[in-house]
């Protein structure tokens, strides 16, 4: 049985210890809901714990004008959350493979981004990348925020949403690393509040005058170390399968494969 609710406080009350029963699985509910605890905006917003043999046993939210997210459930959850969700307009779903494209079954899809869940085994930094990194600061706001609607705009379907202010927000907490060459920044990194235990890298941005010198395994590598000694006891990262080589370097400085998910527009 699915219970839909507005209400925060009662879907952290039933579906966070769920969720942190596999924090790394369900990074991104944690994360969200971290997020709108340390006051992120989130108007229109609802949630949903799946209830099964007296016991939750599935999650998802949505927080517009993103698009709704699933966490880690049974797959035959998936047709009475179709039934539960009745009017509510959903315009995209993002989460585990099988159960974002069971969702989407019957609906006519315009986007479908197939994505893989890494978690951090042993960091082995790049060698050979020149710079260092750095964690952002506000002067480099303008420069993130141009960085980050880039990102968006060439790697993902999600709405261009106020980066600026999210840039602000992120760069007060620490969550921001730059890889600097020269004395001038080539690439960012973000690097989440950790929940459950676990940071999630991302976004990874290096513009395409500095592409192909290794800037962006380096920067996610800092990125990683600075999670590790700072914050988190794992970290994990999504890729687009569609990018050979952002799997590639990943990869190569420690990532390994958990479990595929998918994006999908309706």
């Amino acid at each position: 049985m699915w219970t839909i609710s507005e209400d925060l406080g009662e879907y952290a009350k039933h579906a966070e210890p769920y969720l942190l029963t596999d924090p790394v699985a369900n990074t991104v509910p944690l994360t969200v809901l971290a997020n709108l605890r340390a006051g992120m905006p989130h108007d229109g917003a609802f949630f949903g714990w799946y209830t099964g043999d007296g016991e939750v046993r599935g999650a998802i939210f949505r927080t517009p004008p993103f698009p709704l997210g699933l966490a880690a459930m049974p797959v035959e959850a998936v047709p009475a959350l179709v039934k539960a969700l009745d009017t509510r307009q959903i315009p995209a779903v993002q989460g585990p493979l099988p159960l974002a494209d069971a969702l989407a079954a019957g609906r006519r899809i315009t986007h479908h981004r197939a994505e893989r869940l890494y978690r951090l085994g042993e960091l082995t930094a790049p060698a050979g990348v020149p710079g260092t990194g750095r964690i952002a600061t506000a002067a480099d706001t303008g420069l993130l925020a141009a960085w980050s609607a880039a990102f968006l705009a060439e790697a993902t379907s999600d709405p261009v949403h106020d980066v600026r202010q999210i840039v602000e927000r992120r760069t007060a907490r620490g969550d921001l690393v730059i890889w600097e060459d020269g004395g001038a920044p080539v690439a960012f990194a973000g690097v989440s509040t950790p929940a459950g235990g676990v940071s999630r890298i991302g976004p990874v941005y290096t513009p395409p005058e500095a592409r192909g010198k290794g800037y962006g395994s380096a920067v996610t590598a800092f990125g990683s170390r600075h999670a590790l000694d700072t914050r988190s006891e794992h970290v994990v990262l999504f890729t687009d399968l569609g990018n050979a080589t952002s799997n590639k370097i990943y990869q190569e400085i420690g990532y390994l494969p958990v479990s595929d998910y998918a994006h999908i527009t309706f």
